[in-house]
């Protein structure tokens, strides 16, 4: 058999499998659309590079750092809890009823968001100049503090999106943050050309995003509900008690993404925060199938444990891995062995020195994409709590390395950091779904899986 037949073959596996198939077509829409976005990112950090410099890369990585930070708490987890409520309220009572948690749900990130944004107003000199030492960037935070409600509202309609199994909508929304912000900033300096117009595109594209959302969400609930359907009201501290303690997680995994960002910009100038925020964005170009699938199967998880069919769970699961390895390895390939042109060609000379910080990142997304979606699987089949102490550790030995490290190594002790601290989490988490359940949802090849088939669902 020839590699092309194999190839078909395995192609017409996927195609024809009925468990898998609505998990890979939405996989192709949103994996298409976040390679959309991820040329859209990268042409728009060439265009901040050559005409703006590093010193701009890295205060827009600072600003965008603090507002994951405000927007976490802002959140209050509710990215999550959307994504049960939705389907859980169309399917035991109406679209109407669904629409209603919605609505509460943006009314109390919008009331939250505001009250957070407004502190960090105020506080925003203090951060600038105690906490980065760089007090000439006051106005930035301010401003930042004052998009937050605009960048909570675009992630909870996008995360309602999914809840509603719009699959080309949610691609779309993919995308839209990304292209406007290029679109803005194209338009921006060609006309005004400040010093200051990447940080500005990026608020202005928050804005339009969320208020884009907003009407995406509203139009698609409204041509959908029905005047007799069925409502129950759900109270805000009701939302807010089930929202709350995924807020944990959400926690944890943005100081392992952000921590080495926050701590080059204390220890070091923002040049080097420019290099390594473009390490970070071609190493993680290999998670975005990861992230993509993730999109899709949640749902299916859910709906498989809940009913006890773990046979197919897991070969759902394994089926996922699969996609999320072989769409990966490709791309990290390349980067360990052309990354060093690549950061050249695109960026200019002095990004060759990211490099090695880009390698050691690509490893450890390397992990990841071997591991398979173990933290979607975990949060689906009742293990959150394991998962949120899985990743408090990851988070607390991320932050123990970037004190030791990035103050003499800068760069390259920032992605020693993350390559540790994310592989840690997979493994771990690998770990416990192979101990707790026999087998195994993580996919390297020629390494056979022996699943056991007395799997007891704890």
């Amino acid at each position: 058999m020839t590699t092309i037949d194999t190839l078909k073959n395995k192609y017409h596996n996927l195609v024809d499998d009925a468990a898998f198939s609505e998990i890979l077509t939405g996989s192709v829409y949103t994996l298409g659309a976040r390679a959309v976005s991820a040329v859209i990112v990268l042409t728009t950090s060439i265009i901040i590079a050559r005409f703006y410099g590093p010193q701009m890369l890295g205060v827009l990585a600072m600003v965008n750092s603090f507002i994951v930070i405000v927007s976490i708490p802002s959140m209050m987890g509710t990215a999550t809890s959307i994504l049960r409520l939705i389907p859980e309220h169309i399917s035991k009572y109406s679209v109407s009823s669904a629409f209603h948690v919605y609505r509460k749900t943006q009314y109390l990130v919008a009331a939250v968001s505001i009250g957070i944004g407004l502190s960090f107003l105020l506080a925003s000199g203090l951060i600038a100049d105690k906490i980065f030492a760089k007090p000439h960037l006051a106005h930035f935070f301010a401003l930042a503090a004052i998009f937050v409600s605009f960048a909570a509202l675009m992630d909870l309609n996008t995360q309602a999106v999914r809840g509603l199994r719009l699959i080309k909508t949610f691609a779309l929304m993919q995308v839209m943050p990304s292209f406007s912000m290029l679109a803005i900033l194209l338009i921006a300096s060609f006309f005004f050309r400040s010093n200051n117009d990447p940080v500005y595109a990026q608020f202005a594209s928050w804005g339009l995003t969320a208020m884009a959302g907003i009407w995406i969400m509203d139009r698609a609930f409204r041509s959908r509900m029905r005047t007799d359907d069925k409502i129950h009201l759900l109270k805000a501290k009701d939302i807010a008690s089930l929202s709350i303690p995924m807020l944990m997680t959400n926690s944890m995994q943005f100081f392992i993404s952000q921590t080495s960002v926050v701590m080059l910009g204390i220890f070091h100038g923002e040049s080097d925060v420019g290099y390594y925020s473009i390490a970070v964005k071609l190493a993680t170009l290999t998670s975005f199938a990861l992230v993509a699938i993730n999109s899709m199967i949640a749902p299916k998880f859910s709906e498989l444990y809940h009913v006890e069919k773990m046979e197919e769970l897991f070969h759902v699961a394994r089926k996922s891995s699969k996609l999320i390895f072989w769409t990966a390895v490709p791309i990290l390939m390349v980067l360990v062995i052309f990354g060093s042109l690549i950061l050249r060609w695109c960026f200019g000379k002095d990004f060759t020195v990211a490099y090695p910080a880009m390698v050691l990142l690509v490893a450890g997304q390397f992990v990841n994409a071997i591991s398979g979606p173990t933290q979607l699987f975990m949060s689906m089949t009742g293990h959150q709590k394991v998962l949120r102490d899985i990743i408090f550790v990851a988070a607390l030995i991320n932050i123990g390395l970037s004190v030791l490290l990035i103050p003499k190594y800068a760069i390259n002790g920032a992605a020693v950091a993350g390559m540790v601290s994310l592989s840690y989490w997979n493994i771990h988490a690998l770990l416990f779904i192979k101990f707790t359940y026999g087998r195994s949802i993580g996919y390297i090849p020629l390494c056979r899986q022996h699943a056991t088939h007395n799997v007891r669902k704890t």
